[in-house]
């Protein structure tokens, strides 16, 4: 059994202070569940502070991004030694922003995706299509290219320790989500993928999130597809109460 994640990337928002306090507020509201993993991605300046404030928690820590080399002259980068030393064991890698505000091709996905496993960092993949290549009809053939290529050189099993996250980028920040069974349509397709390039060990260890305008009163519907093994969560991420709702509907009471 996959244990569900749930992720919150907040973005350009929160300063040092304002994620200290967000991540000690959620370590009360979320004592009482188990069965869901984690995660928060607060920008680099806040991601020693709140590994500090997570600390014997279940709470895990994301770095947003990184850059593919151990150190040099790469002036405003950070290395994925960098964040693992500042408390990250998560790196979210190929976001869409990423790829449509900064030019990230499938290639420098790659080289990311490599880096962090290299440091032992668990990587969170992102995919996903445009509005436009799916009403095109290219959904599939994207996510195919972008699995291929992101993906590429690892093996099954790094695979197998690899998180994807799904994300059509027409539902990213637009209040627009897929509905669940487009979501299950795509994870299931990604699965199919993952057996066959990387073997079914792999296909079955690894988690695959639903990103997209991810809510409270619509995660329960999302989870319970097969083949979604959580979120990646953007703006419902900023409020604690509302990032705690999802993770509470994600898991079970603990006994």
């Amino acid at each position: 059994m996959r244990t569900p994640l749930i992720a919150g990337n907040w973005k350009m928002f929160k300063t040092v202070n304002e994620a200290v306090v967000f991540v000690k507020e959620l370590r009360d509201l979320v004592k009482g569940v188990s069965g869901v993993e984690i995660v928060v991605a607060p920008p680099f300046t806040a991601v020693h502070a709140s590994a500090d404030a997570a600390r014997n928690s279940s709470i895990g820590i994301a770095s947003q991004n990184l850059y593919w080399e151990r150190e040099g002259a790469f002036t405003g980068e950070v290395s994925p030694a960098m964040v693992k030393e500042a408390g990250a064991a998560y790196a979210i890698v190929g976001h869409s922003e990423r790829r449509r505000l900064f030019g990230e091709t499938d290639a420098i996905v790659n080289r990311k995706t490599l880096a962090a496993i290299g440091v032992e960092l668990t990587a969170i993949v992102c995919i996903g299509e445009t509005l436009e290549e799916r009403e095109r009809g290219e959904m599939l053939s994207v996510l195919d290219r972008q699995i291929k290529d992101g993906l590429d050189q690892l093996s099954a099993q790094q695979v197998a320790r690899l998180v994807v996250a799904y994300e059509p980028v027409w539902a990213i920040g637009t209040g627009r989500t897929a509905t669940a069974a487009q979501a299950g349509e795509a994870h299931a397709h990604i699965r199919k993928r993952l057996r066959q390039w990387f073997g079914g060990d792999a296909a079955d260890a690894c988690r695959i999130l639903y990103g997209g305008s991810v809510k409270p009163d619509n995660i329960k519907e999302l989870i319970a597809e097969e083949d979604v093994d959580g979120a990646l969560v953007g703006g419902a991420s900023l409020e604690v109460r509302s990032f705690a709702d999802i993770v509470t509907r994600s898991g079970r009471p603990a006994i």
